[in-house]
């Protein structure tokens, strides 16, 4: 996974679930989900019991929220972009450099559909 350095990330080395929480935006029991999906998460547990949070812990999940809930990745999409990240995104058409009509075949197919799919969102309102 590429080193990446979140905005906002206090400089702290270790976080409780309460700041990771609040940091990633996300409820406590998400985070405890997602330790269990997602192997590059591992809190370490404090004397007294609570979760312990690297710095490195509360990244990866920043990234994992950033695939889940912005770039619309499935857990198991997210577990292979984090495996690798250098993978091209199936989903994405490859874009060709000497102009192929295929890409733009594609592109004026999805554009009628947004277009169809706007127009029916439209007629529902009236």
């Amino acid at each position: 996974m590429a080193e990446s350095r979140p905005e906002g990330l206090p400089s702290k080395l270790y976080f409780r679930i309460g700041e990771v929480s609040d940091l990633v935006g996300v409820e406590p029991h998400v985070l405890r989900y997602w330790e269990r999906e997602f192997r590059t998460i591992r809190p370490t547990k404090s004397a007294k019991g609570q979760r312990v949070y690297s710095r490195r812990d509360v990244e990866n999940l920043m990234r994992v929220r950033e695939l889940l809930y912005r770039e619309g990745f499935t857990i198991a999409g997210a577990k292979k972009k984090l495996l690798h990240p250098e993978a091209p995104d199936p989903a994405v058409p490859e874009v060709s450099v000497d102009g192929g009509g295929r890409t733009r075949e594609h592109l004026l197919a999805m554009r009628g559909e947004i277009e169809a799919f706007l127009s029916e969102l439209g007629s529902r309102g009236s």
